[in-house]
């Protein structure tokens, strides 16, 4: 439902006028370019001032398109199915298990993204639409162009809340080590989707999340979600990311002339 509104306002800017095509074509400064002129996605990652690589960019998935293109924004299997790369999938508790086999027989209907609200901090990856990683001293933003949405992560030292008010995106602090931004996140509320098919993360998760920007062109996001409610053990999928050129981040708000909740099947 979103993706397809996404990609008609897209469409609709991109055709309309001199303004839309500027923006939506400007000229991402800094590429590293090849003998050719295109940009040379394997060069290596760029670094800030302190020489640590720098995850600044626009990021969207790594999925290609089928030969004759695209219709829609594409999706990583892990939109669907957090578990896809996974021999066994996720290790789920006997009673997810029930709940993402009940889940995925509706259809997702009750997936509180179809109902417009926060995809939480590990949907924020898998989601079509892209995000922007802005890294500055002590504070990498993470803006997603769903629903005008943010998550912050905390560089600068400080320690995890002992008793945070649960939220969509927890509550995150990271440090490097070496090339690598390894991130601690606690403090998620109850009730939180990880997929399409449902699989679901409670208040009881931690999350350790290792970015990577392997060159130019690639960051690999490595999550593990230790969560002993939901599953009977922890488990880790490995995410990957393309950098977006020549574009920036539209505003899209799920609700924004919506007419598709009252057509849908509730409980």
């Amino acid at each position: 439902m979103q993706a397809k509104t996404m990609a008609a306002l897209v469409a609709g800017l991109a055709i309309g006028g001199p303004v839309g095509a500027q923006w939506l074509n400007y000229p991402t400064p800094g590429v590293p370019r090849l003998a050719s002129g295109k940009p040379n996605i394997l060069a290596p990652a760029p670094r800030t001032a302190d020489r640590k690589p720098d995850l600044s960019g626009i990021w969207g998935l790594n999925s290609p398109c089928p030969a004759d293109g695209c219709s829609d924004y594409t999706a990583a299997p892990e939109f669907l199915n957090m578990g896809a790369s996974l021999k066994d999938g996720l290790p789920y508790q006997p009673w997810a298990a029930e709940l993402v086999k009940k889940r995925t027989a509706e259809l997702g209907r009750n997936d509180p993204v179809a109902w417009c609200k926060p995809a939480g901090a590990v949907r924020l990856w898998t989601y079509p639409p892209p995000r922007k990683i802005v890294q500055l001293p002590g504070l990498v933003v993470v803006l997603s162009e769903r629903d005008v949405g943010f998550r912050q992560i905390f560089t600068d030292g400080r320690p995890l809340p002992k008793d945070p008010d649960p939220s969509w995106n927890g509550y995150s602090s990271g440090k490097w080590e070496g090339d690598t931004l390894v991130v601690q996140t606690i403090g998620f509320r109850d009730g939180i989707w990880l997929d399409r098919n449902g699989s679901p993360m409670t208040e009881a998760a931690k999350m350790t999340e290792r970015f990577r920007r392997v060159n130019y062109g690639r960051l690999e996001i490595e999550v593990t979600i230790d969560d002993p409610k939901a599953y009977t053990k922890p488990w880790a999928v490995k995410l990957n990311e393309a950098i977006v050129l020549n574009t920036e981040l539209l505003d899209y708000y799920c609700l924004d002339n919506e007419k598709d909740a009252g057509h849908m099947v509730t409980k």
